[in-house]
């Protein structure tokens, strides 16, 4: 076999290898797995570097220990802290959004001692969220992370290719202002993380944000007492 044609199998072979839009430096192989919370639904986890990730958004009614967590619907019951600060919500109050998207959850129910998160799980700090998007290629790396398409993403979804499986959807968030409740589905996803603001950000926690125009990932300010979306962490 003549060097010509081993060198242009070689470079053949390479260019496969680059396909959907990576390079050798930033190339993913992706591996996934399952976990299941304490309502049994079972989740698909993508492992991402060194980090195991679920790859669907959290959908659970109940703490690790079995205890209900509370299901808030009304906007002044939310807003106005009448509960045991702790809630969870459908956006629009409608199940068969959350279906697609998941449960909001407010920060009192994200931090809850009780457990959030699946057993071995739970939800990530800021530092964990840089560590996954520098591992994908730094800030530009919204596109990697949204799930490809406009049936659950609002056009543009700018270079959604999800080619790190995170699959990222677009939740919404529902606020804690007076006059608006729910926000943003199909154009937005908000994550907690368990990184709190400091000094007049005390009631505010870092959240990373994922939007349909950009290829960004942000990490960005949320009020305690907004309902946005969860995706738990392996320890």
């Amino acid at each position: 076999m003549s060097k010509i044609l081993v060198l242009s199998i070689i470079i053949f072979t390479f260019m496969l290898s680059c396909s959907d839009n990576t390079t050798p430096s930033t190339f993913i192989k992706t591996e996934y797995g399952t976990v299941t919370d304490i309502d049994g639904k079972i989740y698909k986890t993508v492992k991402i570097g060194t980090q195991w990730w679920m790859a669907e958004n959290l959908n659970v009614e109940r703490y690790r220990n079995g205890d209900s967590i509370p299901h808030i619907t009304d906007h002044t019951k939310w807003e106005g802290g009448m509960f045991n600060n702790d809630a969870w919500c459908y956006y629009n109050n409608d199940p068969a959004i959350g279906a697609v998207y998941g449960k909001l959850y407010n920060w009192d129910a994200a931090e809850d001692p009780r457990g959030l998160a699946p057993i071995g799980w739970h939800i990530p700090t800021d530092a964990e969220w840089t560590t996954l998007t520098n591992y994908l290629g730094g800030e530009e790396t919204g596109g990697k992370m949204k799930e490809k398409g406009t049936k659950n993403w609002f056009s543009p979804n700018t270079d959604a290719t999800n080619s790190s499986g995170f699959s990222g959807l677009p939740g919404g968030i529902r606020s804690s202002g007076i006059y608006v409740d729910f926000q943003d589905i199909g154009i937005e996803g908000y994550w907690w993380s368990s990184t709190e603001g400091t000094g007049q950000f005390s009631s505010y926690h870092l959240c990373l944000e994922l939007h349909s125009a950009y290829n960004f990932s942000y990490s960005r300010l949320v009020y305690d007492k907004s309902g946005v979306s969860v995706r738990c962490v392996k320890d």
